[in-house]
């Protein structure tokens, strides 16, 4: 299947317009990665931004004590998003839980396209924004789970109680 059509049919660029999908075309590749394979390292400058195609990765959180992962993503979901930032390093480590097939394109050519098409960058920037508040999102209730919070109440919203009221749960202190 070409590329402009994965794309057309992908979460992420699905109902771009069809300019815009064959700029991205240009620019992509298909990559593909072997089980257990780390694609993106914590700390690394990163490159470039993917988006699953088959297969699932795993979005972790590593320090040199633990690894955990934050977030499992499959087809229809993308991960590399700091690629589009100058000089920006991965905040997480992204691991293929199995074989795992992904378009990608690097970040500069991405940012610089952004840059000469407004509309598409909008666009485009507006969705890549999503992606950063669901990886947020992810985080915060994995975080929660370690805590021993089953579900987080809704955030609340203006005129009503905010951050020092009791639904607002934290960590019980370390021991």
């Amino acid at each position: 299947m070409a590329l402009e059509q994965v794309l057309r049919k992908h979460r992420f660029t699905a109902r771009l317009a069809e300019h815009d999908l064959v700029k991205l075309a240009a620019l992509a590749q298909e990559v593909k990665f072997e089980r257990d394979q780390l694609i993106l390292l914590t700390g690394q400058r990163s490159r470039r931004f993917y988006l699953v195609r088959s297969g699932s990765a795993c979005v972790e959180a590593r320090t040199p004590v633990y690894t955990v992962c934050v977030q499992a993503l499959g087809p229809g979901e993308a991960f590399g998003w700091s690629s589009l930032l100058s000089h920006h390093d991965t905040l997480f480590q992204v691991r293929a839980r199995e074989a795992t097939t992904a378009i990608c394109w690097e970040g500069s050519q991405l940012s610089a396209l952004c840059q000469q098409d407004a509309e598409f960058g909008r666009e485009f920037l507006s969705r890549l924004l999503a992606l950063v508040a669901g990886r947020v999102k992810a985080t915060e209730a994995r975080l929660a789970e370690f805590c021993g919070i089953a579900s987080r109440p809704a955030r609340a919203t203006r005129g009503e109680k905010g951050a020092n009221d009791s639904t607002v749960a934290t960590c019980p202190a370390a021991h």
